[in-house]
């Protein structure tokens, strides 16, 4: 046997190593970040299934007599800025992510008035198609805050796998970033002070 084969079979056998580890990182990070953007695409799905319902809650609404047409105008505005607002899956960067909250948070505040304003209006609350777009819009909500959480589990995943030892510099030789997560609204740990006007 030849004194430069064993030399040159381990370094075969290293090659080899390496080739393995960084082609089952990259496949492994490849599938972890696409779990994440179409977790946030469910995100903004659920988002989309909100927006739907609020342009017939609108249309229901403007059907009541002399109901406040300010609250209305605001809710639509508010709907429109939240559905101008979109985040491409692939760049989910820390500045859209607000702006998109930004925008939905402005129109969650125009709802939560427009139905406490419903209150003063009581061929409304007994309007039966009324009385299921709310409910339809309760069911939204919840199904919005389990897709941001299903969104931020997939992304701690992947961020995770791809700040690990050593799959943080493959990372980098790869191109990995991590990915923003949802956060909650500032001062949203706080209760709001939501008052009924009975006049």
């Amino acid at each position: 046997m030849k004194k430069w084969f064993i030399p040159l079979i381990l370094i075969a056998v290293i090659v080899y190593a390496i080739y393995s580890t960084a082609v089952g990182f990259n496949n492994t990070a490849v599938e972890y970040e696409a779990n994440a953007k179409t977790a946030w695409s469910n995100v903004e799905s659920s988002y989309q299934r909100r927006n739907d319902l609020i342009g017939n809650l609108v249309k229901t609404v403007q059907g009541a007599a002399e109901f406040e047409k300010n609250t209305l105008t605001q809710v639509i505005e508010a709907r429109a800025k939240a559905t101008a607002v979109s985040i491409d899956p692939t760049n989910i960067t820390p500045e859209n992510l607000a702006a998109f909250q930004q925008a939905q948070s402005g129109l969650s505040g125009a709802l939560s008035k427009l139905l406490v304003t419903v209150e003063r209006y009581p061929e409304l609350k007994a309007n039966q198609n009324f009385l299921d777009l709310q409910n339809q819009l309760e069911g939204t909500e919840n199904r919005i805050n389990v897709a941001r959480d299903r969104f931020n589990a997939a992304v701690n995943i992947y961020d995770i796998f791809i700040k690990k030892f050593p799959n943080s510099v493959l990372a980098g030789w790869f191109g990995f970033d991590d990915i923003t997560r949802y956060k909650a609204n500032a001062g949203s740990e706080n209760a709001p002070d939501v008052e009924f006007d009975f006049n």
